[in-house]
C-alpha cells in the first residue's frame, strides 16, 4: 500500500462480503488507503469476544492500490488484532472504523454489537475509533442517505482524532431525510423474552437466542433511542473506561 495517504482499518460482524461494509469502502477510498479484514461470515453478537481456542486463518480475497480485502475465520475483535499484527506492515492506522451494520447499536446493544467490538479494540490501542449502523437488518439495506455524513465524520475524525479511551457509536434511522443529528447518551433498556423453546421431532429440546427489546426511558429527549426514534442521527460518545467513579468512596467506606 501507500504511504502517503491516511491509513484506515474497517472491519464488521456482517462479514466480508456484506453490502454494508462495500457501501463504506466505496465511499471513502478517495480519502485514504483502506485495509479491511472482517469474518468470512456472519458474527453478530459477538461483542468484544476474541477466539482463544480456535486456530485463526486469512485469506486474501481483493488487492489493488490503495485497497486490500481479507477475510478471517475468528470473531470481529479477531480480525482487528489479526490485521494490526499481520497486516498492516509497518503502517498503523490513522483510524479504525467498524460498520456500515445492518441494524442498529443503539443502547444496550452496544454491549452485545460486534462493530462495537471492533470500535472498542481500535479505542483500546488508542487509535481513533467510529461505528457506523443503519437501523435496518435488510441484507440489500439502502445505504445511500449515509454517505454525506459518513464522510464528514470520518474526515472530521481523521482530521482531529478523538480524545484517548473513546469512541464513536453513531446510529442512523432508517429514513430517507434525517431531521438532523444528535449527540445523545446510551438511553436504557432491557432485553426480555430471550429465549425461545422449541421440541425437535426427534425427542430432544433446544433452544433459539431472540429477545424482544424495549427502551425503559421512552421520554428521555436525549437518548440514542429518542433521536432514532424521530428520525436523527444519534452520535453517541463512549469510553473504555467503565469504573463508576461516584461509587469509589461509598466503597472504601465499607467494613472490609
Amino acid at each position: 500500500m501507500e504511504n502517503k495517504r491516511p491509513f484506515i482499518l474497517i472491519s464488521n460482524d456482517d462479514g466480508y462480503e456484506a453490502k454494508g461494509i462495500h457501501c463504506l469502502i466505496e465511499l471513502i477510498r478517495d480519502m485514504a488507503d483502506i485495509l479491511v479484514c472482517a469474518p468470512d461470515g456472519a458474527r453478530s453478537g459477538y461483542a468484544c469476544a476474541f477466539s482463544a481456542t480456535l486456530p485463526l486463518t486469512l485469506t486474501c480475497r481483493h488487492q489493488e492500490p490503495g485497497l486490500e480485502i481479507w477475510s478471517c475465520n475468528g470473531t470481529p475483535v479477531d480480525c482487528v488484532k489479526i490485521a494490526l499484527a499481520e497486516l498492516c506492515g509497518n503502517r498503523r492506522p490513522q483510524m479504525v472504523i467498524g460498520g456500515i451494520n445492518h441494524g442498529d447499536n443503539a443502547s444496550v446493544n452496544a454491549h452485545y454489537s460486534g462493530t462495537m467490538g471492533v470500535t472498542l479494540e481500535g479505542c483500546m490501542k488508542y487509535i481513533p475509533s467510529v461505528a457506523f449502523s443503519l437501523c435496518d437488518h435488510s441484507e440489500d439495506a439502502d445505504f445511500r442517505p449515509l454517505e454525506p455524513l459518513v464522510r464528514q465524520i470520518v474526515r472530521k475524525v481523521l482530521d482531529e482524532g478523538l480524545p484517548k479511551g473513546v469512541c464513536l457509536n453513531v446510529n442512523f434511522p432508517l429514513t430517507d431525510h434525517y431531521q438532523g443529528v444528535k449527540v445523545c447518551r446510551m438511553a436504557h433498556g432491557t432485553w426480555g423474552n430471550e429465549v425461545v423453546k422449541c421440541h425437535h421431532p426427534r425427542g430432544y429440546d433446544y433452544w433459539w437466542m431472540v429477545g424482544k427489546y424495549t427502551n425503559d426511558e421512552p421520554e428521555a429527549e436525549d437518548t440514542d433511542n429518542w433521536a432514532l426514534r424521530h428520525n436523527y442521527v444519534a452520535i453517541t460518545p463512549t469510553r473504555i473506561d467503565v469504573t463508576a467513579y461516584e461509587m469509589i468512596e461509598p466503597l472504601k467506606g465499607w467494613d472490609l
